[in-house]
């Protein structure tokens, strides 16, 4: 376990303040914590877990915290990370009885090539982690399913799965962890009269208004211009 040792050093100052000191300094704050260990404020180097953590195994990695000469074999609980950098900002530390049975949560790797994605299915893998228990040195790396066998419309549950002896699922069976289903139908768009029709039909339109419009004004303007001159010619006599 040489290769996943990490060396912390206990604090005494608690809260933001010196918390944003120690993340300036290059260390951030931590705690550690067990079933037999009272709660111990520590920091530790956010690159050194880092590269702890790099493995296959991610935060199911077993470390061996040092903690003032005092070595004690430890989980990652909890850690918060920056946003938007993804920077370590807080990590929690659980330290294990190795004769003792942990809950965890195991990244789920689907397989093969589904069956069912040569009659145009499409691969659905909803559930991505497993929730087991076991002794922290049987802890897998990965929980692998094979989903060659799938067709269309088929689905393997929580339920379907088969673990090694000693590891104990704990999350629902109900649930699936990989389908093969079909794409869902496009909707067909009904046409639509184009743009440039409907201002033709409109301009088409246009001139006829324009005359019609013209033959009221101008019957109109008739019977008043031959009023006018007939007017006129009464003057003359």
């Amino acid at each position: 376990m040489a290769e996943n040792a990490l060396i912390a050093e206990s604090r005494e100052g608690t809260g933001k303040g010196p918390a944003r000191r120690l993340r300036m300094s290059g260390r951030i704050p931590a705690v550690v914590y067990g079933r037999k260990r009272a709660s111990q404020a520590i920091t530790v180097s956010p690159d050194a877990l880092a590269k702890v953590l790099h493995g296959v195994a991610g935060m199911n990695t077993l470390i061996d915290l040092s903690v003032a000469g005092a070595s004690t074999t430890v989980l990652v609980k909890h850690l918060q990370r920056d946003p938007v950098r993804g920077r370590y900002l807080h990590a929690d530390f659980y330290e294990v009885d190795l004769t003792q049975k942990v809950t965890v949560s195991v990244a789920i790797h689907l397989k093969g090539k589904a069956a069912g994605i040569e009659m145009g299915g499409i691969l659905d893998h909803p559930l991505r982690e497993l929730l087991i228990e076991c002794l922290v040195s049987e802890i897998p790396q990965s929980i692998d399913v094979d989903v060659s066998g799938l067709a269309v419309n088929e689905s393997i549950h929580v339920s379907d799965l088969v673990l090694a002896p000693g590891l104990t699922i704990k999350t629902e069976g109900s649930l699936a962890v990989a389908s093969v289903v079909l794409p869902a139908a496009e909707e067909v768009a009904e046409p639509v009269a184009a743009e440039g029709a409907v201002a033709e039909g409109e301009a088409a339109a246009a001139p006829g208004a324009e005359g019609a419009a013209a033959g009221k004004t101008d019957a109109k303007a008739g019977p008043k211009a031959e009023e006018k001159g007939g007017k006129g010619g009464d003057k003359k006599k």
